[in-house]
């Protein structure tokens, strides 16, 4: 996770102090269950893996998630979304976003004509609530984290020119 992603994580959750609790929780492993799953589409709920709140402080938890897509986004997204031009198409709400790139690499079996279009999602988990605070920094926050592992994950994967993704997030609206 990137230094800004750490930051982002600290709006989200309110603390500094988090961590995930599975070992196998990790970009690494993620990234070979969605080798294993290509060409078939998954449609985003696998863990990449969970953060949580560290050391007694509210209980809060945020899932990361990967998806493979069979092809790029052309639905039009709910009005809470904002629309960033990152990827093919990157989403953020005050209360998770989502980032969709297309991924050529040689990890990918039988993917020398097609693009893996992949899609990590960053929500927050558990019973769901109205975003408290200001809405547009919880939405950055929120893209912000989402690029990082989407960044990692087209990182992993070997992906060409890292599946279009900016090495910096992104954050204003198309």
């Amino acid at each position: 996770m990137s230094a800004q992603a750490s930051k982002a994580l600290k709006v989200i959750m309110g603390t500094s102090r988090f961590g995930t609790p599975a070992e196998k929780s990790t970009v690494a492993r993620a990234a070979k269950n969605l080798v294993a799953a290509f060409p078939a589409a998954t449609g985003g709920r696998d863990d990449v893996c969970r953060i949580y709140t560290a050391g007694g402080e509210a209980d809060f938890a945020i899932r990361v998630t990967w998806g493979l897509y069979g092809d790029s986004p052309t639905e039009t997204p709910a009005p809470e979304f904002t629309v960033l031009n990152m990827g093919e198409r990157t989403l953020a709400a005050a209360n998770r976003a989502s980032v969709r790139f297309a991924c050529r690499s040689d990890k990918f079996p039988d993917s020398m004509n097609e693009a893996a279009h992949v899609g990590i999602g960053v929500e927050r988990w558990g019973t769901p609530t109205e975003p408290e605070g200001d809405t547009e920094a919880l939405k950055d926050a929120y893209a912000t984290v989402a690029h990082s592992f989407s960044l990692a994950m087209a990182r992993e994967l070997g992906c060409e020119k890292n599946g279009g993704l900016p090495e910096k997030p992104v954050l204003d609206p198309a």
